[in-house]
């Protein structure tokens, strides 16, 4: 491979990174909780994953809702809350975690009222 096959792969390989953030998903993980944040179907997901366990905070795209907690993605809500710290407070009990130990991509941090 030359050098201008090995830009023209990281250009591509660029774009697919590009894309991915276009399509609204962004994954973070730390002390053995996985968050996946996405937008779909006319909401904003966060979800959490930690041994088995699972919660959600969902908002409407338009972020002006209150925030749901849900026991997974596409569950029943479980509570409503005006502020992300909150919503965050409910799936950290959830997951039987402390809060501050939640990873939150980037893409989600601005999630609430």
């Amino acid at each position: 491979m030359t050098d201008a096959d090995d830009a023209a792969a990281d250009a591509t390989n660029d774009e697919a990174d590009a894309d991915a953030a276009d399509d609204g998903e962004a994954t973070a993980e730390a002390d053995g909780i996985a968050a996946r944040y996405r937008v779909a179907d006319g909401e904003r997901v966060l979800a959490f994953d930690r041994d088995g366990r699972t919660a959600a905070v969902a908002q409407n795209v338009d972020g002006y809702a209150m925030l749901k907690v849900r026991p997974t993605p596409d569950g029943d809500e479980l509570e409503r809350y005006y502020g992300f710290d909150m919503a965050l407070d409910h799936a950290a009990e959830l997951l039987g975690v402390a809060p501050r130990e939640l990873p939150v991509p980037d893409a989600a941090a601005d999630m609430g009222m």
